[in-house]
């Protein structure tokens, strides 16, 4: 596993160290970051916060908790484990509309958009062969302790098999510089809320959004995907959103989201 760091972020973030076990990681973590290290938890100003937990990199906010720790409300770290309806197996069978969007016949995929990395990972057990594209520096570590946790379960031990490699930039850039031309490029690019009748995102998408912001040019996103992509470039939308590329030329409909296909040639 790869991973690329070409820009730093700053801003609402910090680095937490508590005190127990080595604090050089935490010291080489804000100071790739470019963040500040805190060593008490009533010093932290910034909305957010990473450090280690229970053997994982989480992410704290400190919105709403006057009166108590920060460390009490719980962080968000970078799943491991299958969702609920996904297939543990590996290569987990090729079925359900993200299988259909991506193709039977697509080997290579590239996720430019991996955020959280849940669909990256339900990618790769399917048995993808899979590159990961994320340009916040922020998520970029999270995931890298993520697919690090990853690498270590017993079954990717025991098929000897090696985490999806991981790239952090901007994904516009990088797609014009791959080292080959992947079958289908998959974007889940963030979209505006629905503005009536919308039940509340999950947390990890409202932290997102609350850090980094929406992503403004998911269409320049949508138009360098389809120009590396060799054969197919999946869009996955909420129900409500219009296509991103236009009329797809195949669709596919999940639960409250849909998968936009534009195929090539």
């Amino acid at each position: 596993m790869t991973t690329k760091t070409s820009q730093q972020y700053t801003g609402k973030l910090a680095v937490f160290y508590s005190g127990q076990g080595d604090s050089l990681p935490f010291q080489r973590l804000a100071d790739r970051l470019d963040v500040p290290l805190y060593q008490s938890i009533g010093d932290i100003q910034e909305d957010f916060f990473l450090t280690w937990r229970d053997g994982s990199l989480n992410l704290f906010d400190t919105v709403g908790a006057t009166g108590r720790s920060p460390l009490q409300k719980g962080g968000l770290a970078v799943g491991i484990e299958p969702r609920n309806g996904e297939q543990r197996s590996w290569p987990a069978p090729k079925d359900g509309a993200l299988a259909q969007a991506l193709g039977r016949k697509t080997r290579t995929v590239v996720d430019a958009t991996t955020g959280w990395g849940q669909d990256s990972q339900h990618i790769f057990r399917m048995g993808y062969e899979l590159l990961c594209i994320e340009r916040s520096p922020v998520m970029a570590e999270l995931l890298t302790d993520g697919f690090a946790r990853l690498a270590h379960l017993d079954w990717m031990l025991r098929l000897n098999l090696e985490p999806p490699r991981l790239l952090q930039g901007n994904a516009i850039e990088l797609l014009a510089d791959l080292e080959s031309t992947p079958d289908c490029i998959y974007l889940d690019p963030m979209f505006p809320p629905k503005r009536k009748k919308s039940a509340l995102a999950k947390k990890s998408m409202m932290v997102l959004r609350d850090l980094l912001g929406d992503d403004q040019d998911k269409e320049q996103l949508f138009e360098a995907a389809l120009n590396a992509a060799g054969k197919r470039v999946v869009v996955k939308s909420p129900d409500y959103a219009e296509p991103l590329g236009g009329k797809p030329s195949q669709s596919f409909q999940g639960k409250l989201l849909r998968y936009d296909v534009y195929l090539k040639g």
